[in-house]
Parts: structure tokens; C-alpha cells; sequence
């Protein structure tokens, strides 16, 4: 295990052997990626929603990139699953779950859509397109930044 490498105290204060910690700790560790995927996967939902309605080519070409790079994020996911429980079903439901929060982001942007009437305006475009942006922002804030520093504390 490398030094920089914090495993929460686990290694100290666990009764568990070597092998049950590690499988625990990836676990766990499936399960937060899941989680941060999660809340990462519904702006991209409702970006590509918002795209689709102002320019469907804009809105397809958005979705096929998205899709491309949902297929690590799953894996990001299910890999740890499957090998910390031995369950292939596990680690993919897990990872078409937290798929499913884009669906829902597209939903909640129709929604949005649609309390504002038929004739979307400049203005609706402008809130979401904001929204979009500040989600993300906080994504990068609250998630990235935090792990990358855990990771690496020097760089």
C-alpha cells in the first residue's frame, strides 16, 4: 500500500485481517464513486437536455460524448463492487444506477421547461445553463479538489 495512501485508520484500529480490510475498503470505496457519480451524472443530464432544445445536433453530439466517457465512469464503479463482494450483478446495478441520474436531470430540465410555457425563452436557457455551471463548479470543489489533495498533498 502505497504511504501516501490513507485508509482512515482501518489498519490500526481494525480486528478484521489484512484481506477482509482491503475488501471492506474497496467497498467502500465503490460505494462513494457511486455516490459522487451520482450527483455528477444529473447535470450532465439536464446540460444535455438544455443543448438538445436549443440545437438538437449540439444536443446529440453532447449526448454521445457523454456516453463514451460513462462507460470508465461505470466501470469506476462496478469494478470495485464486483471485486470487494464477488458479485458481477452487484457492481453492474450499481453502475446503471447511478446512470439513471441523467435521465432524471433531463426530466427535471422538461419539467422546468415546461412550468415556463411553451415559448422557452433566452432567460430559461440562461438559468439553466447557470445552474449547469454551478453544479459542476461544485462538483470540482467539493469532490475533485478534496480527493486529488488527499491523493497527492504535495502537488
Amino acid at each position: 500500500m502505497p504511504q501516501h495512501f490513507d485508509d482512515g485508520g482501518l489498519a490500526a484500529a481494525s480486528p478484521y485481517p489484512a484481506a477482509v480490510r482491503a475488501e471492506k475498503q474497496l467497498k467502500r470505496m465503490g460505494l462513494k464513486t457511486a455516490a459522487a457519480i451520482a450527483m455528477h451524472n444529473a447535470p450532465e443530464g439536464l446540460a444535455t437536455f438544455v443543448a438538445y432544445i436549443a440545437d438538437p445536433t449540439v444536443g446529440v453530439t453532447l449526448a454521445v460524448a457523454i456516453a463514451c466517457h460513462n462507460i470508465p465512469e461505470g466501470l469506476c464503479i462496478a469494478l470495485p463492487i464486483y471485486y470487494s463482494t464477488g458479485s458481477r450483478h452487484r457492481g453492474f446495478l450499481l453502475a446503471v444506477f447511478t446512470g439513471m441520474t441523467e435521465p432524471i436531470g433531463a426530466f427535471a430540465g422538461w419539467i422546468v421547461i415546461l412550468a415556463t410555457g411553451k415559448d422557452v425563452n433566452q432567460l430559461v436557457y440562461g438559468i439553466l445553463f447557470g445552474a449547469i455551471a454551478g453544479m459542476m463548479i461544485m462538483i470540482a470543489f467539493l469532490e475533485l479538489l478534496p480527493t486529488a489533495h488527499r491523493y497527492d498533498p504535495h502537488d
